[in-house]
């Protein structure tokens, strides 16, 4: 379950006006010939029409690409080539996927060559060229996620820059892509022991508005390929923050299970699980039965988590339901009431993996399977499966079916219950809305808004700010039952539950009808404090619970409040977010400022806004080189007098170092040693890996009663065969760009570095607005003095949330469609969100416990 910003109020996205749409009498719209045709090459079309490839470019596009790559490393694994995948998410925001499989292959491609009329790699064939792959046939993959030729094709070509190192056949190959073009053939770089495919890649901002990764999006993706692929050892790791994990499962989807479950109490102790074959396609099943009242079944084809489902659920589900049923028949279990299908699925937790030679998925992201056959043998494999189960193991299988017999008696008593509230008159009629309902006077429901508002006091607010028009109130006292823990007929029995299903008018459970709805939109509007936060929980977890429907089509929101009041002499504004408000206050500093550089230059209007933004975006490049204990000032001292580049790979050959700006350089003097040695340089294992090797590594420093004898040894053999180390140095690469705009303004290197100073002279830089001046003795000081200049004459006030607010900041920051942001709720994911809701709401306090501690220092407004 997501929020995301709401589209505006007063526009649908996509909407246009209508004098803007297309009339069809213009002469244009009348002829068509072949001059209105084009053709497109694979790397223009991809770059044109991106969606069509990833599905968008939002932040799930941009996670998409990481996917896409992994799963060729994945491919390797499934098909038992590799055995380590190792996900990095570098310091400038790039991406390195590196397998321990048989590396794409580098050799010269025939076919290839022939077309383009020039000599073309396999490699450069895979990374360039769409729909040209090893999975087209069953020859090299049985079965596969990813398709070399058309996921990873597509990341290079939406890709800044990319490059790729391949292992095999005892040597390390190389090659450089910028947009999707190669900027050289593929070269040879040393000899190499290791095996495996390495691929960098840096998002296009041209491309993605958000190039920035989260850290644990990726890691839900990998656990999840870890559960999958029993043995698999894959690490993630982060070098923003320093984060890594390492996941290895070696009971694969039975842990799964266990780890979905690790917040429930379990219904019996093992988990079932099985696992065949049929006719090419492989299945694997786990499950078990906890007292939680949702289905939390999670599905995967090739890998591939199909959320939708598809013929593999199909299948699973009906032989779950004949089954359960044949055998409590059997026995003699049911009373009056035969489970259905939606009852013996209560509580169940499973993971399906399914592997298919040719599956057929719904558009290039998979999301639903469609092959009918993989009905059939789910259905077939899995239903004998249980039947067997269940006569070796009564004591399991009448506790299932128990289960079940509750989940039915509870579906009844739920049924009266909410006859009982239809009997009210009718939730459409006014007699049966509650009496604390503020109702609007619009009966045009796509217009009409519902807040539920915590508490009368702050009802009351909201009653004297809203648009009585089309916005309604209804004020809920205390904290709503938790739907997640209990019981349907209960949830109904709780007197605010049953307020807000007689106010939005659509029914509960399989009850709900859309088209009963009172209003467009239910916004859940809380104070911002523990309790707000709290009851705000509870009513998504009733919302998740009963009225799923309503969630799925995008009619829950949450109210979104600011985050800052800003106060000057003439009006009074609000902020929503913490980057909204340095924003603000960059383009107010920078309004009339002035930067005299000491030298009779100064910098004003454009060229002041685009050297600070330069600045700015440099800021986070610069403190990740930090980290890496290089400061700027060393490292400028070995930028190139030529490119004004800084250097990019810092080369261990032995036990000397070097620093190359291009990999054109580092190339060519891997070359010129190899042949002044007379051999292959040796490239040492996780060559651009990590950081750089201290004095002792690159010596071969040795521990143990020779120490000193042995590290003799091995300096003399560094001596003779040196081993090769590459670190690349990512985050200098965004620092280089910026460097070149600096450039264009007339600013060094050196202006970013202060200099020894003996206090007595003024200021190295005098940043000037109107009456005002500050010094400065660098650069990189001047985007927060010029924040500093735009708070000047301010009165900002940081918000904890609603209940500071008036009914007329009320109406101005949170009511007024003009104004106000609120957040959409969106299922894009449902097995994550009952995970999430079953950690938070759930019986067991360990699980919540560890989750607390490892999300604490993402909190960001903390009300003590």
């Amino acid at each position: 379950m997501a929020d995301e910003d709401q589209p505006t109020d007063n526009q649908a996205p996509g909407d246009q006006p209508a004098s803007d749409k297309p009339t069809g009498s213009k002469k244009a719209n009348q002829e068509y010939n072949a001059g209105d045709l084009e053709h497109l090459s694979d790397l223009e079309h991809v770059r044109e029409r991106p969606s069509m490839y990833i599905g968008d470019t939002t932040i799930r596009g941009l996670h998409h690409l990481v996917y896409e790559v992994v799963d060729n490393s994945i491919d390797e694994a499934m098909a038992d080539f590799a055995s380590e995948v190792t996900v990095a998410v570098n310091s400038d925001g790039s991406v390195t996927v590196e397998d321990d499989g048989r590396g794409i292959p580098v050799e010269k491609h025939e076919q290839l060559s022939e077309q383009m009329d020039r000599e073309v790699s396999t490699l450069e064939g895979v990374m360039t060229v769409l729909k040209f792959g090893g999975k087209f046939s069953k020859g090299a993959y049985q079965t596969s996620g990813g398709l070399h030729g058309v996921g990873v094709t597509v990341v290079n070509f939406l890709s800044e820059w990319s490059e790729v190192e391949v292992y095999r056949d005892g040597h390390a190959y190389h090659q450089e892509y910028e947009r999707g073009i190669p900027k050289g053939a593929v070269r040879r770089v040393g000899a190499s022991d290791k095996k495996g495919t390495r691929t960098t890649f840096k998002p296009d901002p041209q491309i993605f508005p958000v190039t920035k990764y989260n850290y644990s999006t990726l890691l839900k993706r990998l656990q999840e390929l870890a559960f999958l692929n029993a043995g698999v050892k894959i690490t993630i790791s982060d070098a923003r923050n320093g984060e890594s994990e390492t996941f290895q499962y070696e009971d694969g989807i039975r842990q799964y299970v266990e780890h979905l479950n690790r917040a429930s109490d379990t219904v019996h102790p093992d988990v079932l699980s099985i696992a065949g074959e049929q006719d090419g396609v492989q299945l694997q099943i786990a499950l078990q039965y906890s007292g939680e009242y949702t289905e939390n079944v999670h599905t995967y084809v090739n890998n591939i988590n199909t959320h939708e489902g598809g013929t593999h659920l199909s299948g699973f589900r009906s032989a779950l339901t004949r089954t359960i049923n044949a055998y409590g028949k059997k026995e003699n279990l049911f009373k009056d009431l035969i489970p259905s299908g939606e009852d013996v699925r209560e509580g169940l937790t499973a993971v399906i993996s399914a592997r298919v030679p040719e599956p057929q998925f719904e558009g290039q992201t998979k999301t639903k399977l469609g092959n009918n056959e993989v009905e059939g043998i789910v259905n077939s494999l899995f239903g004998e499966f249980l039947m067997k189960y269940f006569e070796q193991n009564p004591k399991t299988a009448k506790a299932i079916v128990r289960k079940g017999q509750l989940a039915a008696e509870a579906r009844e008593s739920a049924r009266k219950a909410r006859q009982l509230i239809r009997e009210r008159k009718g939730a459409l009629t006014s007699g049966g809305l509650p009496g604390k309902l503020r109702d609007c006077s619009s009966r045009d429901v796509d217009r009409c808004e519902l807040y539920l508002v915590e508490g009368d006091s702050a009802g009351g607010s909201a009653e004297g700010g809203r648009l009585r028009e089309y916005q309604a109130i209804l004020p809920l006292r205390g904290k709503i039952i938790n739907a997640y823990k209990s019981r349907e007929d209960k949830v109904l029995a709780n007197n605010e539950v049953r307020s807000m299903i007689s106010a939005v008018g659509t029914g509960i459970g399989a009850d709900q009808d859309l088209t009963k709805r009172r209003y467009g939109r239910i916004v859940i509007m809380t104070d911002a404090d523990v309790d707000g936060s709290h009851i705000r929980t509870l009513l998504l977890t009733f919302f998740y619970r009963q009225m799923y429907e309503l969630v799925a089509k995008g009619h829950v929101y949450v109210a979104q409040p600011p985050l800052f009041r800003v106060k000057n002499k003439r009006k009074t504004y609000y902020v929503q977010t913490e980057d909204e408000m340095k924003s603000q206050l960059l383009d107010l500093g920078l309004g009339d400022s002035v930067f005299d550089a000491g030298n009779g230059q100064l910098v004003e209007g454009e060229q002041m806004a685009k050297m600070v933004r330069s600045l700015a975006a440099m800021e986070e490049s610069i403190i990740a080189l930090e980290r890496r204990g290089i400061s700027l000032k060393a490292h400028a001292e070995r930028q190139d007098p030529a490119t004004l580049k800084l250097p990019i790979y810092h080369v261990f050959l032995g036990i000397e170092d070097f620093w190359f700006t291009t990999r054109r350089e580092l190339d060519e003097f891997i070359a010129a040693k190899e042949k002044e040695l007379g051999h292959e340089l040796q490239v040492e294992a996780g060559t651009t890996i990590g950081p750089a090797p201290s004095s002792n590594d690159a010596a071969g420093d040795s521990t143990g009663d020779n120490g000193g004898e042995d590290a003799e040894a091995v300096a003399e053999d560094q001596l003779q065969r040196p081993k090769l180390r590459i670190v690349e140095l990512h985050e200098v690469r965004t620092i280089n760009t910026m460097l070149k705009d600096l450039s264009e303004l007339g600013f060094e290197i050196d202006t970013l570095i202060p200099i020894e100073r003996t206090g007595e002279e003024g200021s190295r830089y005098t940043l000037r607005r109107g009456e005002n001046e500050s010094g400065l003795e660098d650069l990189r000081g001047l985007p927060g003095a010029i924040r500093a200049a735009g708070e000047k004459g301010l009165q900002i006030t940081r918000f904890k949330g609603l209940g500071e607010m008036n009914a007329e900041e009320l109406r101005e920051t949170t009511l007024d469609p003009e104004n106000r942001t609120l957040l959409q709720v969106k299922m894009e994911d449902a097995g994550s969100a009952d995970e999430l809701f079953r950690i938070l709401m759930g019986d067991q306090v360990e699980p919540r416990r560890e989750f607390i501690q490892k999300h604490a220092l993402d909190v960001k407004n903390l009300d003590v």
